[in-house]
């Protein structure tokens, strides 16, 4: 469990690390003085100057940080606004540029991917797979997570191999309101579980709780695995936007969050990825890459403080013909960035209590 979370925290930091480090990079190709870049926070534990920056490791080990005077501010304005917003541009990219490094790795190493239930031929290891567990369900309850896949299921004396979804979707509905046991593999780790599936289970959820899928693996060649990677990254960030666009849709009609949809923070989104680690190299690093594809999205949200709220002011700046009061730039962006640090709280305080 202590690796699993050290994975974790060097998951986020790295990946955050790699986000600034975009920044910078783009930075130095479009001649930029960047003053500083730092792994970690403030206070300062160590850093080497070399050239015109500061390379420093830093005590709160919270992602990183790149100091561009030239691209924002008032020293800004001597540079063209083409180049300070490929600067902005090169820490968002780099999220997807990591997304399809890491689905690159997946793909050659061997990706699990879904197949149907009437796909038959030459398959690796098919197994049915936990995609996701609705809250206080019978499966979370149980301890099921995302990414177990359900190998048997017992009940009385009786016990049912599972290779596909329709097989524990057919036994679960014969057997509701009678305690059966589920034989899972989570990695390496093969356990039993049991739960007693609903008689009359809410609306979309079932009688366990759970959304299912059926998996089997299969590897690329060392080409057609970018060509593969490219194409999850796009099909995610697909994903990604319309799951967003429906859950803002929806709240603005008034119809509050999707079932099973929550908000995380940091504590949240650092258990997630724990737990990917413990199910297995290759579930571990879509993991990273789906979380990667969210970051670069939220970035290019058009919330002062973020990426795209700094774009905003860009274009802004361009309409305009001239700069913005950066006075009520800062003003602006100091003002969200103390509701997104409220919210942050508030999201972690729920993590902390629903994970304790």
């Amino acid at each position: 469990m202590f690796s699993s979370i050290l994975i974790a925290i060097i998951s986020i930091v790295v990946l955050l690390s790699l986000h600034e480090f975009g920044h910078f990079i783009v930075a130095k190709k479009c001649g930029f003085r960047v003053e500083e870049f730092g792994i970690g926070y403030p206070p300062r534990l160590w850093g080497k100057k070399y050239g015109e920056t500061l390379y420093s490791i830093n005590l709160i080990p919270f992602g990183a940080h790149v100091r561009i005077p030239e691209a924002e501010g008032e020293e800004s304005q001597g540079k063209p606004r083409w180049k300070r917003m490929l600067v902005l541009l090169g820490g968002v990219v780099s999220f997807w540029l990591i997304a399809f490094i890491l689905l690159t790795m997946v793909f050659k190493m061997g990706a699990s991917q879904a197949v149907s239930d009437t796909e038959a031929g030459l398959l690796v290891n098919p197994k049915v797979q936990v995609l996701a567990v609705a809250p206080d369900s019978p499966a979370d309850e149980a301890g099921l997570r995302s990414g177990d896949a359900i190998k048997e299921l017992s009940v009385s004396n009786y016990q049912f191999s599972i290779d596909k979804v329709k097989d524990i979707q057919d036994l679960t509905e014969q057997y509701k309101g009678q305690e059966v046991g589920l034989t899972i593999e989570r990695g390496k780790e093969v356990f039993t579980v049991s739960l007693v599936p609903r008689v009359s289970p809410p609306e979309d959820e079932g009688p366990m709780g759970v959304a299912l899928l059926r998996t089997a693996e299969k590897s690329y060649s060392w080409w057609q695995a970018p060509q593969k990677a490219a194409e999850a990254t796009w099909n995610l960030t697909g994903a990604v936007v319309a799951g967003w666009s429906n859950i803002i849709t929806g709240l603005f009609h008034g119809n509050g969050l999707p079932k099973g949809v929550q908000f995380v923070g940091p504590v949240g989104i650092g258990a997630l990825i724990s737990q990917a680690a413990q199910v297995g190299v290759n579930y571990f690093l879509q993991f990273i890459a789906i979380i990667s594809i969210y970051l670069a999205i939220f970035n290019l949200l058009p919330i002062p403080a973020l990426d795209g709220g700094k774009l905003l002011f860009l274009a802004i700046e361009k309409i305009k013909g001239r700069p913005i009061n950066r006075r009520i730039e800062e003003n602006v962006t100091v003002a969200f960035f103390a509701l997104m640090i409220i919210l942050m709280v508030w999201v972690t305080i729920k993590d902390i209590a629903r994970l304790f």
